[in-house]
């Protein structure tokens, strides 16, 4: 017997991705990609091994951005297996600093081990020494227009 698709079928739903390997990974890094978050949304639990980001990013996946204002939506990045953290170019103490993220990248080292980059603008980054590569990304709010009413551009 069939059924005939519903309206829900069809909705955007948040997202809720898991990442063990690097092409996982590349693909959290691609919808994270202009994500912008202060620095005060930046936690790591060194008993719980954990490092994580409250974002803003922006909906690339978004089907429905012909129809409507490009997006946002609040998502938290969470990385697990976490030894160590050191940043470049973060300034903890300027709490009303905004960083904005271009990618994530996995350097491994002796197996499972390894080393998770997030490149920021500005020639900022945050390195990650990690047991093993772990992570999750989930949206957490409902979507809204993007402030700037447009999409991110790299054209300079």
């Amino acid at each position: 017997m069939s059924v005939d698709a519903s309206f829900e079928d069809g909705a955007e739903r948040p997202l809720n991705l898991g990442a063990l390997d690097e092409d996982d990974l590349a693909v959290i890094s691609a919808l994270v990609q202009d994500a912008v978050f202060p620095v005060t949304e930046m936690t790591y639990d060194q008993k719980g091994r954990r490092f994580a980001l409250l974002l803003n990013r922006f909906r690339w996946e978004d089907k429905g951005a012909a129809r409507h204002a490009p997006e946002r939506v609040q998502a938290v990045l969470v990385f697990d297996t976490v030894l160590g953290v050191a940043t470049q170019g973060v300034r903890r103490a300027d709490k009303d600093m905004v960083l904005s993220l271009l990618a994530i990248d996995w350097e491994p080292s002796e197996a499972p081990s390894g080393h998770i980059v997030l490149t920021l603008a500005g020639d900022g980054a945050i390195r990650l020494d990690c047991e093993a590569l772990e992570v999750t990304l989930k949206d957490v709010t409902r979507p809204y227009t993007a402030p700037s009413r447009k999409r991110p551009s790299h054209e300079g």
